[in-house]
Order: C-alpha cells, then structure tokens, then sequence
C-alpha cells in the first residue's frame, strides 16, 4: 500500500511540483493550502509523513507543528519543514519542536524525496530480539514493544527521535554517548541534522520528564550520559 504524505505549502507551483515527483516514485501525496486544512487532512488522513511549509496563512507552520506534537493520534508522525534559506531561528524552534529535518528553499524535488526515503529507512529498524524488552531507571519506564514511555504510572508523548535517544542513553548504562554516536543511534548514516539537533532533543526531553534535568548529565564537549541511579 502506498505511503500517504501530506504536503502543506500554500504556493501553488511548489505543491504540484512536490505531488508529482511523490506519485512517480510511489507515494500517495495529499495537498493542503493552509495550516487550518493541513492540521485537519493530518486528523483525517493520519498520513506517514508532513511537508510543512513555514509561513502559511491561517495558522502558520510552527504553531501547526506544535499542534501536531500535542496531538496523541498524530504526535510521532514524521516531519520535514520547507523553509527559506534565511529563516535560521525557525529552523531551530522547529527542531525544538520537534521536526525531524528541514529543507532551504530554492530546493531540488529529487533532495525531497531522498529525505523521505532516508527518514522512512530510519523510522523501520529491523526486528531485534530486544523489540520486547523493559527499561527501567527511577519512576521511568520504557517498554520498546508497546513504543510507551511512562513515568510513574502516567505515559508521556515523545516523538520518535526523543524516544529513542531516551532508549539509547538508558542502554548506556550510564556509560557517555557522544553526540555522533547519538546521531548514529538515530538518525543513522544518512543525516542531514548537526550536533546541535541531538542539544535540542535532549533539551526537550529534559522538559517533558523533569527527572531528567538533572539525570541526563552534560559531558562538556562530549555528550551526554544518564547519572547512574
């Protein structure tokens, strides 16, 4: 079956430009104009990956993005941003947000569907005897084969990226993880993201399990561990 992406751009050229080079190579692109329409064909189409374009009307892209990520049904889906080669602060609160990559315009519809590809790759690891395992340190609880993360009892919504650099560090047993082997861990060989993503993941995971502001131990030009409990 193919794969559903929802392209939310309010340039016409751009979202036929982007829809047709989707449907050569196999995907099922669906379009919106605005941020209202995006955020109601994400609910309805609950698509497996978002184009976001930035500066939308209606409600533009960073607060549809934030919408999205508070959404239980749609939180972990996948998404790039499209955003103009200058908008560097938009860049950064949409990874802090939780955007799984961004692309400048003027950019190469080959370049798109190459992230896709490279992202789908990323988001389906291969079968591993621990899919059912438990991790456990303090009230947190993680359970890979329910893809749940819980704390005391209470599950909290982490994006897929968040997700697994919590996984990652707890597999450390305390032990440091730079921030490369963290971009290996998760975002694999084919990355387009820096070190500065992996601060800004972590930061963000930091805010939503407050045991882990000081759990989550900076190594100073290194990386990052989970203090031993």
């Amino acid at each position: 079956m193919a794969k559903t992406v929802l392209i939310v751009e309010d340039e016409q050229e751009i979202r036929d430009l982007l829809a047709h080079y989707l449907r050569k190579e196999g995907y099922r692109p669906v379009v919106a104009s605005d941020g209202e329409a995006g955020l109601a064909l994400a609910r309805s189409e609950r698509p497996d990956m978002i184009l976001l374009d930035i500066m939308l009307p209606k409600m533009d892209g960073l607060e549809l993005l934030r919408v999205i990520r508070a959404d239980p049904a749609i939180a972990r889906t996948p998404l790039i941003m499209l955003t103009a080669k200058g908008d560097e602060t938009d860049r950064v609160v949409g990874l802090e947000l939780g955007a799984d990559d961004y692309i400048l315009k003027p950019f190469s519809p080959r370049e798109v569907v190459a992230r896709i590809k490279a992202i789908f790759r990323r988001s389906v690891p291969p079968p591993s005897p621990s899919e059912e395992a438990i991790h456990e340190y303090r009230a947190i609880r993680m359970d890979l084969g329910r893809h749940e993360v819980r704390v005391d009892g209470t599950a909290v919504a982490l994006t897929t990226k968040e997700f697994r650099i919590l996984e990652a560090l707890l597999c450390a047993s305390g032990r440091v993880l730079s921030r490369e082997m963290i971009l290996q861990k998760v975002w694999g060989d084919d990355t387009y993201v820096t070190d500065r993503t992996v601060d800004v993941h972590v930061a963000k995971l930091r805010q939503k399990i407050p045991l882990l502001v000081k759990a989550i131990e900076t190594v100073k030009d290194v990386g990052y561990k989970l203090r031993e409990d």
